[in-house]
């Protein structure tokens, strides 16, 4: 019994963040867990920069509702739960995720929330729990499933080390660099015959 484990941004739908980034002109809102491996330490200080510049929820929204999933990511995703269950598991937040699973056809996603005040603006984050992903992929263990994860980010490494077979996709050349032990891909066609053949 398997279950595939996919990270959401820069695997299946760009990176929100950096997509904000750009639409807002505020290029320090580029960093994400590729460059910055602690998870709390960038949401705070992407927070601190929302409040700098009087930016809240609805404006990264009105970003999200323009952003399309990666080519190829929905047709990848359609065929892969055609043969095994797929979980997408991501440090995004609900409040950005919904618009994005409505384009990949309602894929299962566990994530966290966003703790926004009446005026939009956003003053916290709850976790759903610590470590999300190792945790999420050695609970699906517990229940008798063999995991096989994918993900790009310092944050992905967990699960993808903790799994039967994990593999790095469209990461940078540090975490590459970091573990040549991981093979790494750059086309969905690649990952999903190494995604078929872990299942063998």
């Amino acid at each position: 019994m398997y279950i595939t484990c996919l990270d959401l941004e820069g695997v299946l739908v760009p990176e929100i963040w950096i997509a904000f980034a750009e639409a807002s002109g505020i290029p320090e809102l580029k960093r994400t867990t590729r460059d910055e491996p602690d998870y709390d330490k960038l949401m705070k200080w992407r927070i601190g920069i929302l409040k700098e510049h009087g930016l809240g929820l609805k404006e990264i929204q009105e970003t999200i509702e323009k952003i399309d999933p990666l080519p190829g990511a929905k047709e990848f995703l359609d065929e892969l739960r055609s043969f095994t269950q797929v979980i997408i598991i991501s440090d995004t937040f609900t409040q950005f995720a919904t618009p994005l699973m409505k384009k990949l056809g309602w894929p299962t996603i566990f994530c966290n929330s966003l703790e926004v005040a009446e005026n939009g603006e956003i003053t916290g984050f709850k976790m759903r729990i610590e470590n999300s992903k190792l945790t999420t992929v050695k609970a699906l263990q517990s229940i008798g499933y063999e995991t096989i994860a994918s993900g790009d980010s310092y944050n992905d490494l967990g699960m993808i080390q903790a799994s039967k077979a994990g593999f790095l996709f469209k990461s940078t050349d540090k975490i590459k660099a970091d573990h040549p032990e991981l093979p790494a891909y750059e086309t969905y066609d690649e990952l999903m015959n190494a995604i078929k053949n872990a299942m063998l």
